[in-house]
C-alpha cells in the first residue's frame, strides 16, 4: 500500500473511530483572516512558519500539534525504509500506539 493510500486509510479510520467529531483547526485568531495574515507577516522566520501555531521550524514535519492535549506521531513511509513519514496528531490514552499498529498492519 502506498504511503498516500495508507495516509487516507488511517485518517478515514480515525473519522470512523471518533464519529466524525474532529475539531476544526482554526487558522489564525478569531478576529479574521486579515488579522492572522498581519500577525503571521510580523513573525521573523527564515525557514518554515507553521500555519496553525505560527512557530518557526526547520521543516514542516517539525510543526507542533495545534492543541496541548495532542500527541505528535510519525507514520513511517515504507517505500523509503521509514526514513521519512507523515506527521499526524492524535489524542487519547494510547497515544501513537494506535497509529503505529495501523501503519504496521497496512505496510505489508
Amino acid at each position: 500500500m502506498s504511503g498516500f493510500a495508507m495516509y487516507h486509510f488511517i485518517f478515514g479510520f480515525f473519522d470512523q473511530l471518533f464519529g466524525n467529531q474532529q475539531q476544526q483547526w482554526q487558522r489564525g485568531p478569531s478576529g479574521g483572516q486579515h488579522q492572522y495574515n498581519v500577525h503571521a507577516d510580523s513573525i521573523s522566520c527564515s525557514t518554515y512558519l507553521c500555519p496553525d501555531s505560527l512557530v518557526c521550524v526547520a521543516q514542516p514535519s517539525e510543526c507542533p500539534c495545534p492543541y496541548a492535549e495532542d500527541v505528535r506521531c510519525i507514520i513511517p513511509d515504507p517505500q523509503d525504509g521509514g526514513a521519512s513519514g507523515t506527521v499526524t496528531c492524535v489524542r487519547g490514552t494510547e497515544g501513537c500506539s494506535v497509529v503505529e499498529r495501523l501503519a504496521s498492519a497496512y505496510s505489508h
